[in-house]
């Protein structure tokens, strides 16, 4: 989609991504097949919003060897799908399917449920129930996302963009509550969403899918708004009190030094990375894919830094994605 999602200039509300219970237990399909049987087909279909980065999605499914359809007809869905049930060579598939459709859009909800009911094509073949992945951001990241790629909304027409972000995600609500999997995409970017999406559907460190961003700040700026867990460092010694410690930040080495020599760090960073490694299996477990953890000091010059970086280290040390960023570090 040649989007750039997640861009710090665009406030995003907290990442969300649910799966629904009564449909799934898990956002993986399984691949099976043995013998003489047809293998699995995996029917993934994507929706959503335009702007939420179902191109990058797609893009990442054809990576994974899904074959895949841009924008087909809603009406052909169904014998699109009883074709793939019967095919050897076409295992996994995904298709998108939005706004685009226009009117017909509307007839999509009935369709899906006839293809989640619909019976074996033949004795022997296994048939997979489809995938429905709803892709959705923030009215913020979108409206950002539009402005930097100056393309038109679909629905908006004349009339103001956010009227038509407003009137697509009135449309298109029968269809997300449908929905096996929900992705908010306010503050992934496009490699973000890749990787995701790969580690999810290819079965490569599912458990490890959460994407953690540690960053640092000061409080004399405010508090990041997309912060989810937010921790004070401002407990221990300031360097910014030692002239010479002034101009530098926490990744100096004399800098880190100094506030490692106090046994109160040390305890702090050791209790943070304990108390994470309990959360981050049961965020996963709730469906969540990006958590934002800020650590703020006096300026976000030098103690938070320290401690975000420290932080993050230690969970990839357990495995965990991480990125590192410093708000207030140039400041």
């Amino acid at each position: 989609m040649g989007l750039t999602m997640g861009n710090s200039a665009a406030p995003a509300t907290p990442q969300k991504l649910r799966k629904a219970s009564r449909r799934r237990p898990s956002p993986v399909v399984p691949e099976r097949g043995d013998g003489g049987r047809l293998p699995e087909t995996d029917l993934v279909i994507l929706t959503g919003m335009s702007g939420s980065g179902k191109g990058s999605v797609l893009k990442a499914f054809e990576d994974l060897g899904y074959y895949c359809v841009d924008n087909l007809p809603v009406d052909l869905i169904p014998k699109f799908a009883e074709l793939c049930r019967g095919s050897r060579e076409m295992r996994r598939v995904a298709l998108v399917v939005d706004i685009r459709e226009g009117t017909a859009l509307k007839r999509f909800p009935a369709l899906y449920r006839r293809i989640q009911g619909a019976k074996q094509p033949r004795p022997g073949s296994v048939v997979s129930r489809p995938l429905l992945i709803f892709l959705q951001a923030s009215d913020e990241a979108l409206l950002h996302r539009f402005s930097e790629t100056r393309r038109p909304h679909p629905l908006a027409g004349g009339r103001p963009l956010r009227e038509g972000i407003a009137a697509e995600r009135k449309l298109l609500a029968p269809i997300r509550d449908l929905a096996d999997l929900v992705i908010d995409t306010s503050r992934f970017n496009v490699h973000d969403l890749r990787r995701y999406i790969a580690e999810h559907f290819s079965g490569a460190a599912a458990d490890r899918s959460l994407v953690i961003s540690c960053g640092s700040f000061g409080y004399r700026y405010g508090v990041p708004p997309d912060s989810d867990l937010v921790f004070d460092v401002r407990f221990l010694p300031n360097p910014n009190y030692i002239p010479r410690f002034q101009p530098l930040t926490g990744k100096h080495p004399a800098v880190a030094k100094y506030i490692r020599s106090f046994p109160q760090t040390e305890e702090f960073t050791r209790r943070i990375s304990d108390l994470l490694a309990y959360l981050l299996p049961h965020y996963i477990r709730e469906g969540k894919s990006y958590l934002t953890i800020s650590f703020g000091c006096t300026g976000g010059r030098h103690r938070s830094v320290l401690i975000a970086e420290t932080i993050a280290k230690n969970l990839e040390k357990r495995g965990y994605h991480t990125q590192v960023g410093h708000r207030d570090v140039g400041k």
